[in-house]
């Protein structure tokens, strides 16, 4: 009976230790995804305002052969 609560105790230990390095995973994991979110919403505003469009009169004519 001793064997089975000390296998019972260090499968209880394991699987706090995998619980908070999944937890920790996750938590970064949001924060990647919030910054990309951010950036991507940015970039959506930029392209929606033109800004990142160069006028036609701006650009140089190519060189022709």
């Amino acid at each position: 009976m001793e064997e089975r609560i000390i296998e019972l105790e260090k499968r209880v230990a394991f699987q706090d230790a995998e619980i908070k390095d999944l937890s920790s995973a996750l938590l970064s994991q949001h924060k990647e995804i919030e910054a990309l979110t951010k950036s991507i919403a940015l970039l959506k505003d930029k392209v929606g305002s033109g800004s990142l469009v160069k006028d036609a009169q701006d650009e140089e004519s190519p060189p022709h052969y």
